[in-house]
């Protein structure tokens, strides 16, 4: 609290009980009692499902109004009660960054994106105008400005969403993992925004699973666990809270790579080879000449900055994209001509955006399609599969009303129930909670050992140095790196250029429960 003024709520929630349309006995919201002062800045956390992105849309009006469901207990904003309003009313109130950005971006270009909201409250042409290279210029995203949304990547997208929102200057913020796929730089930008805007009295709801990122930023921590607040105070006091819930990932100590693995390819013919691969988007060149090779049996990591072209390579692996040069190879054999359809069974990819991925109505059906694509199909494995990815509960649910982080892991698990001999995925630590990283570590090192090689492309550079044998670097439309994390991580030349970051003690909360300055707290 601050010393000295009289404060005022500005969100009140009062015994709160929600369950979504047709989940007749689920109920995601289970006795909410929250209030939140004027000029607060508020980290909303907790695992995967816990109800965190539905508490966010009951402060904007989308629960009731627009999902719907079954709402019990009162919702005040700025001392209205939100049963009485409409999304519209709310709209210049309350600001809401969605978690999945492809649900709020819809415009042709990112200059319109932004416009939308600055023209639904009738601001004047020179307004607007002003008001898009101020907002552009602060995100970082003014050379996107006439690029179509869904050209860029998941990191600039997140990075549009939020600058569609900011332009309003609502006088309540809420962002649902505003971080999710931004790079280090992203992130930082972000988190300089929020502070700025903390400073100026803007309160500001932040709903994130990288803790670590906003811990120290924030002036209160709560914290959910199915539904109920099962913290709410300073957030230095939270952190046994989040350690105990696992909330803050702790990855164990890996031995050293083999030798072999130090130095260049090795002499036997790699499972996927990539040579010359070009690719552009509407004449912008997006990959320049990229040549890379995936060891059998290696787990490989490719990362680098937003927008580099990490995507549109790994979708080259199966044929998704086609390039106007160069030749991908797997197993030996071309598969230009064999396409996703051919290449499905032997070379998985999860999607950035689960949603792209999901076909059926019920998550039981989603794990049992990949099942029968594989010659270890069976109800065995498929309770393998819900063990390890923790999806008992989930099964008679739809994919598509579960939490980001619950889609993520259905996907995953999806892609994996069909047996591919090289598992691709792409951002698969978006949206999880620590628990769930560290489970995803080892089970990744567990499919290695069973001979699975596996592609991982994340910006999580700890969980790239907790999980991969090898790095793949790319900037630029570039691979400008390759070798082991220990070669990379610390790289002067690749810092300088923008293509990693520093793996060092600010990003990590050290084991006496706050900012650790001695090391990395990750084993490694």
């Amino acid at each position: 609290a601050q010393k000295g003024r009289i404060l005022e709520t500005v969100i009140r929630l009062s015994n709160i009980h929600y369950r979504y349309p047709d989940t007749n006995k689920f109920k995601v919201l289970q006795g909410i009692d929250l209030t939140v002062d004027k000029g607060e800045y508020l980290l909303l956390c907790g695992g995967s499902g816990s109800g965190k992105s539905t508490l966010g849309y009951l402060l904007n009006g989308l629960i009731p109004h627009f999902f719907g469901g079954t709402l019990e207990g009162m919702v005040s904003v700025l001392g209205r009660d939100t049963a009485n309003l409409t999304v519209e009313d709310l709209f210049s109130t309350v600001g809401l960054v969605f978690q999945n950005t492809d649900a709020q971006l819809f415009n042709s270009t990112v200059e319109n994106e932004i416009a939308f909201g600055l023209e639904s409250l009738g601001r004047s042409v020179r307004e607007i105008e002003k008001e898009i290279g101020r907002t552009a210029e602060a995100v970082g995203i003014g050379h996107l400005l006439d690029r179509s949304p869904e050209a860029l990547s998941g990191g600039e997208k997140r990075l549009v969403a939020i600058a569609s929102v900011l332009c309003l200057a609502p006088p309540v913020l809420v962002l649902d993992e505003p971080l999710a796929h931004l790079d280090w730089k992203g992130s930082e930008r972000v988190r300089q925004i929020l502070r700025h805007l903390h400073r100026k009295g803007t309160t500001v709801v932040v709903i994130e699973q990288r803790v670590e990122a906003v811990l120290t930023d924030v002036t209160r921590c709560v914290v959910m666990d199915q539904g109920r607040i099962l913290f709410d105070g300073p957030p230095k006091a939270a952190v046994p809270v989040l350690r105990n819930r696992h909330l803050l990932p702790r990855y164990p100590a890996r031995p050293a790579p083999e030798p072999a693995n130090n130095s260049g390819d090795s002499e036997a013919e790699p499972l996927l080879r990539l040579q010359n691969i070009h690719y552009e988007i509407n004449q912008k060149p997006i990959l320049h000449d990229v040549s890379l090779q995936v060891r059998a049996g290696e787990i490989l990591a490719v990362v680098g900055p937003n927008g580099s072209g990490k995507t549109t390579l790994i979708r080259h692996f199966n044929g998704l994209l086609r390039s106007r040069g160069g030749d991908v190879v797997f197993m030996g054999k071309r598969i230009r001509r064999a396409g996703p359809a051919g290449m499905a069974g032997r070379i998985g990819i999860s999607f950035q955006n689960p949603n792209d991925q999901f076909f059926k109505t019920k998550v039981a059906d989603e794990i049992r399609i990949g099942l029968k694509l594989s010659p270890e199909g069976g109800e065995e494995r498929f309770g393998e599969l819900c063990t390890l990815f923790d999806l008992h509960e989930l099964l008679d649910r739809s994919p598509y009303r579960l939490s980001e982080g619950q889609k993520k892991r259905v996907s995953v698990a999806s892609i994996l129930a069909m047996g591919p001999r090289l598992l691709v995925l792409d951002e698969p630590t978006v949206g999880q909670d620590g628990r769930f990283l560290e489970a995803l570590s080892g089970l990744l090192l567990s499919l290695r050992e069973k001979g699975v090689t596996i592609v991982v492309v994340t910006h999580d550079l700890a969980f790239a140095h907790a999980t991969a044998d090898r790095w793949v670097v790319v900037h630029g439309g570039r691979v400008v790196g390759m070798g082991t994390p220990r070669e990379l991580a610390q790289d002067e030349s690749l810092i300088r250029m923008g293509a990693l970051h520093p793996i060092g003690p600010l990003h990590f909360i050290g084991a006496e429960g706050w900012p650790d300055e001695g090391g990395s707290g990750n084993g490694g």
